[in-house]
């Protein structure tokens, strides 16, 4: 017998970072001593995977070949991670065998367990988009997977819940396969009591109009959420500033189909299925504590960098509270995923870049006792522990924040008259029709949102803005107040501003309004 005829063929997916290459599993039983040889570069998890496909395929009722299998990952040069090959590489062994059939199409993304059961694979969804992408729309996954799966447009999902369940769709003949192959899955421990931020926050989300007064900071939230644009509140204690970022999401329009489908791939990427069930469509927040790593702000870890904090606020909020208690060097790091919507994590065995489009939003307080602001009566910092404090927040981090509001402390008449502002539906109501308009005007370039024009379209052409109606910015630019990027950031919220107010066009007084929040209220200048 020749060796083109016992050679069996299927295809999975290797993903690094988001990026997913489809990869031919060839198998190919040989007449030599008894062994199984997998080759392709796989790393320790894809080695360990020998065992366990043993055991899956006895366990299922139809146990591999007795004579030696060799199974080989092409590309060959290509890095292979992951428990996501188990499925292709049996059913690869199977074909070579002559014990199934039609396989050479389909992608088979799942791990199998030791009795045979299929389970989920982290990296579902950008694996299926790879397939979809190269031509291979037909996707068996598990049964678990079958719902992310089935969120890329164009893909043919098939879930399976175990081994024995495939092996039968593609014409091969098991014998029974052991009864807690079939048997249902356990729910997960904890599952039923799991809590959720809806029962933490009473059973609905954050609302506006549980904020009471900051007529200035939720003004200064609708333009951000309007425009898109970045926000430091900085304020004493108790003033608010968690209350208002926590709101933030509930303001921000819902995601487009693609924003939504690159936020809930990163969080395919995590491994837990119930994160990837449905397309995100509400504005992810994440809220990381001051004493996170870089890698866990920006991404990292051994091997294949992990995503971030950053790059799961994609398409949302990122809040960083007490942000001067961070490290500068985490803070800084955000300096390059503010100007270029992703990030890009270099390491040894290659690079890896994930979407990062998020709005920042800072709180901090005044000094390190926190009772700076105003009169300052309580303060006892020094003048020198001040500077300190303040100077954590680097020039270059700042200027590209474009609103930089004061929180006040909230007055006894404001906090027990029991009137609340606007709730989010009004004030959203609002923004809606402004992010329309500004979708509408930047689509020939691209673009849906102010925040994100770039600085040379807004200095000539149709979205330059007329001297005379910038001339407070261009005087602001003249005195040193603003940097270049600052002048072109004032510029953007001014744009919004004109949009919240149904106009054409900013006049000088969208460009006041514009400078007014681009400076908090001490004096300080954004650059």
């Amino acid at each position: 017998m020749s060796a083109a005829a016992v050679m069996g063929r299927t295809l999975a997916v290797a993903l690094t970072g988001m990026h997913g290459h489809v990869v031919e599993v060839e198998a190919d039983i040989g007449q030599t001593l008894p062994g199984f040889v997998l080759l392709g570069l796989p790393d320790q998890s894809l080695q360990e995977s020998r065992d366990r496909i043993k055991a899956a395929a006895r366990n299922s009722g139809l146990p591999l070949t007795r004579r030696h299998l060799t199974v080989n990952l092409v590309p060959a040069a290509l890095h292979k991670r992951g428990p996501g090959f188990d499925l292709g590489i049996v059913m690869a062994a199977y074909a070579a065998d002559r014990q199934v059939h039609g396989v050479h199409g389909p992608v088979f993304l799942a791990e199998l367990g030791l009795d045979g059961r299929l389970r989920h694979a982290p990296g579902i969804l950008p694996s299926v988009m790879a397939a979809v992408e190269s031509g291979y729309p037909d996707v068996v996954v598990a049964e678990e997977s079958a719902d992310e799966a089935s969120l890329v447009p164009g893909a043919r999902v098939r879930g399976f819940r175990s081994l024995h369940d495939v092996i039968r769709a593609f014409g091969g003949e098991p014998e029974p396969p052991l009864a807690s192959a079939v048997a249902e899955p356990a729910p997960a421990s904890g599952d039923e009591d799991r809590i959720t931020s809806a029962s933490l926050s009473g059973g609905h989300d954050p609302d506006l109009s549980e904020v009471s007064g900051q007529f200035e900071a939720r003004f200064a939230l609708e333009v951000a959420a309007a425009g898109g644009h970045h926000v430091l509140l900085e304020g004493s204690p108790g003033a608010g500033k968690t209350m208002l970022a926590e709101r933030l999401p509930g303001i921000l329009p819902p995601l487009d189909d693609q924003t939504a489908l690159e936020a809930t791939a990163v969080r395919s990427l995590t491994g837990r299925p119930q994160d990837a069930a449905r397309l995100i469509r509400r504005a992810p927040f994440q809220a990381p504590h001051h004493s996170a790593s870089m890698a866990a702000l920006v991404g990292g870890g051994s091997g294949i960098a992990r995503p971030g904090a950053a790059s799961l606020a994609h398409g949302g909020v990122l809040f960083l509270d007490e942000a001067p208690e961070f490290d500068r060097r985490v803070l800084d790091a955000l300096r390059q995923p503010l100007e270029s919507g992703a990030i890009t994590l270099h390491r040894s065995s290659g690079a890896v870049r994930y979407p990062s489009r998020f709005q920042l939003v800072l709180a901090a307080n005044p000094c390190p006792c926190g009772w700076g602001g105003g009169r300052g009566r309580k303060c006892r910092c020094t003048s020198l522990q001040r500077r300190r404090y303040t100077a954590k927040l680097s020039g270059p981090l700042l200027d590209r924040v474009d609103i930089q509001v004061t929180v006040p402390a909230v007055d006894a008449a404001a906090l027990t008259s029991g009137a609340g502002g606007e709730d989010s539906a009004t004030v959203l109501g609002r923004i809606l029709p402004a992010v329309e308009r500004q979708a509408a005007r930047l689509r020939p370039f691209g673009l849906s949102r102010n925040a994100h024009i770039p600085a040379a379209v807004l200095r000539e052409g149709p979205l330059a803005i007329e001297p005379r109606a910038r001339a407070g910015a261009d005087a602001a630019l003249d005195r040193a107040e603003l940097t270049a990027r600052g002048h072109a950031r004032v510029m953007r919220l001014a744009w919004t501003m004109a949009d919240l107010r149904d106009a054409d066009r900013p006049e000088a007084e969208d460009v006041d309004a514009a400078l007014y929040l681009r400076r908090r209220s001490d004096g300080e200048g954004a650059a």
